[in-house]
């Protein structure tokens, strides 16, 4: 009989559920952390746009404007505030959010959509802050012309990810109030420049977008020019756990009109200077007025400090989602505050701030970053598309509808697609080999991962219980342990891996006056945090299974821990040793942990692609953490005994005598 036991009071806490009702503050908290990344493209989406073509006239600048209002509307509004932000993982959003709540479908190919999606979103984690940084940056241009943007730009993005160690929640209460008036600011400014070409508003009217695209011949380039007002749309659905549908629904109203007010200034501005002295400058700084330059580049500066931190701390939160989702292998992750969610994972950050700082080495201006931006994060919104339209399915929307909804945007984002890979040569290359790189250490692990699972060999424990009572009660062997707990992979609390009873009974044969079987299981829903326990055999055994949300820090002697003080308060247990010396003064017994770790065996009778695979993921396990740091097991008390795991697709020759 299974025994539900309450969670101590700090399981609790850690067990929060994500209810962000509609409030002032809460729109304040989504205006910071949720649209920075596309709060920063009119830094660059119009300049990207005007490099295009030039020389164009006031039709190419309308219908390139109506462009990016309707991509706006479509693409952001309708796909991902609308749709998408409804397809929440107990709250909680983003493209591994959405692949656990479709994952146990029959479709089991999703795997690779979830991992291509990821990963070219980390790539786009990469580019980002530095387009974004040296886009500001690039305003000192107006001011020094001599500005060493490069340096700068490298030594800000240095810093950011420098102070990610020492956590962000002090500084990230004020980006709320900063992001408000910087897109007051960037309204503000817009409607100041509509009156250079007030028949800007025509840009409204989508037919202006669609005779742009078909009479231009290079329409292409620009809607890869146009994708950037849209490319911080996958984060903003990925930000839902921290403020909720409705607050970011409703805060994106304000944040469109400010966005598409400055759109429709910057192209006003455009037309009115048109072959004017000065109109190559970045349209975004020539709207200010000369007195406001410093001021701009500071704002400037500041948003795109946000944007960076944003998709910094995602990228984290990716990462951490990953592990727990058999995507990756298990890293070091660090909490350094009290907030809840979040998380500083120093390899991925510095990672991340080598590439970025490779990004502005590499390419050096932000128009030259702007040729290699956008292609992955188009490959991410389609893999986004492929899981919503599953998921649509699944919560039963009718198939008309899914069917619609796949048609427009699959051909919306195959569009941009197409228009993006034009940008491969000119540096799209780099993103593409970036996320390359990140999706075959997904694909590699999450496919070995299910091979192991496979060739785990499972045996019922009432097959075992006279076996394991009369080892317990031998006075022969030497005790290993007063309480002895084996990590274990088994799904059910009555079957256990042949290789843990190989460990007890045969090598080195085990006694201990109690038995722990703890299994771990990390769950798709985000935060959860339970367990069960289960005795076996008169409590000489005890089967306890944990529960974990994707985003629970993996602290498993801290939770087993907790178990076992609940089960000593509620009298199922007595902690005190059995020595006679140590029970007359109340000593408790000691603890130890074991860790069957199969390693893969070169002599696998297997195919060549899993044993490719399989050799990789030995790599890989070699540089990362270590289980009982992974787990959060004290490396004092834990033992790993290795065994090889032989995938044998065939039967293997057998040796003959000699005649």
């Amino acid at each position: 009989m299974a025994y539900n036991l309450a969670a101590t009071d700090v399981m609790k806490t850690d067990n929060v559920i994500h209810a962000h009702p509609l409030t002032a503050a809460g729109l304040l908290v989504a205006l910071g952390i949720v649209f920075g990344d596309i709060g920063t493209s009119p830094l660059y989406v119009m300049k990207a746009i005007r490099n295009v073509n030039p020389g164009a006239g006031a039709d190419y600048i309308i219908g390139a404007v109506s462009c990016v209002i309707w991509t706006l509307t479509l693409q952001t509004t309708v796909k991902y505030v609308l749709v998408a932000l409804r397809a929440d993982n107990n709250g909680e959003g983003g493209i591994l959010a959405l692949y656990s709540l479709v994952k146990r479908l029959r479709y089991k190919w999703l795997y690779v959509v979830a991992a291509v999606g990821a990963s070219t979103l980390i790539a786009d984690g990469v580019i980002t802050p530095a387009v974004t940084v040296t886009s500001a940056i690039e305003g000192l241009g107006a001011l020094y012309p001599q500005a060493p943007v490069v340096g700068i730009s490298i030594l800000i993005i240095a810093l950011i990810f420098v102070v990610q160690q020492f956590g962000t929640s002090k500084i990230g209460r004020c980006f709320g109030p900063f992001m408000l008036c910087w897109f007051l600011m960037l309204g503000a400014l817009g409607v100041a420049s509509l009156g250079c070409f007030p028949a800007i508003l025509k840009a409204f009217n989508p037919l202006y977008a669609v005779r742009l695209l078909v009479d231009y011949p290079g329409w292409f380039l620009v809607l890869g020019a146009v994708f950037l007002c849209t490319t911080g749309a996958e984060a903003l659905y990925s930000d839902l756990g921290h403020c909720g549908r409705k607050n970011i629904s409703v805060s994106w109203i304000f944040v469109k009109v400010m966005l598409i007010l400055n759109y429709l200034g910057q192209g006003a501005w455009l037309i009115a200077n048109r072959g004017v002295a000065g109109a190559d400058l970045n349209p975004f700084y020539a709207i200010m007025p000369q007195w406001m330059l410093p001021l701009g580049i500071v704002m400037s500066t500041g948003a795109a400090i946000i944007a960076s931190q944003a998709l910094i701390s995602g990228s984290f939160t990716i990462f951490s989602e990953a592990i727990n989702l058999n995507f990756w292998p298990r890293l070091r992750i660090k909490y350094p505050t009290v907030v809840k969610g979040q998380l500083y994972i120093p390899s991925v950050n510095w990672f991340l701030m080598g590439g970025c700082i490779l990004t502005v080495l590499l390419f050096r201006t932000s128009s030259a970053m702007e040729a290699a931006y956008g292609l992955a994060i188009t490959v991410t919104m389609l893999m986004t598309t492929c899981l919503l339209c599953f998921y649509m399915g699944h919560k039963g929307v009718s198939r008309i509808w899914v069917a619609v909804f796949a048609v427009v945007f699959t051909c919306i984002e195959g569009c941009f697609l197409v228009a993006n890979m034009f940008k491969f040569v000119h540096g799209g290359w780099y993103t593409i080999l970036l996320a390359g790189l990140v999706c075959a250490v997904m694909l590699a692990w999450h496919k070995a991962h299910g091979i192991r699972m496979r060739y785990f060999e499972y045996k019922k424990l009432d097959d075992y219980g006279t076996l394991l009572t009369d080892i317990s009660r031998d006075r022969e062997i030497p005790k290993y342990a007063t309480n002895l707990v084996y990590l274990s992979n088994s799904e059910q609390p009555d079957r256990v891996e042949s290789k843990i009873l190989y460990s007890i009974i045969n090598k080195q044969p085990k006694r201990a006056d109690r038995y722990w079987l703890l299994r771990v299981d990390f769950v798709d829903t985000p935060d959860t945090l339970t367990y069960e326990v289960e005795p076996h055999f008169d409590g000489l055994l005890w089967s306890v299974g944990l529960k974990i949300g994707f985003r629970v820090p993996p602290q498993i002697s801290m939770y087993f821990r907790q178990v076992v003080e609940d089960l000593v308060g509620s009298g199922k247990i007595d902690l005190v040793s059995d020595y006679p010396s140590l029970r007359r003064h109340g000593i408790a017994g000691n603890f130890r942990f074991g860790i069957i770790r199969r390693i893969f065996s070169p002599s696998s009778l297997c195919g060549n692609l899993e044993r490719t695979v399989m050799l990789v993921y030995e790599r890989l396990r070699r540089m990362a953490l270590s289980p009982e740091q992974a787990l959060g097991l004290d490396t004092s008390n834990t033992t790993i005994e290795n065994v090889p795991l032989i995938i044998a697709r065939r039967t293997p020759r057998r040796i003959v005598p000699e005649k």
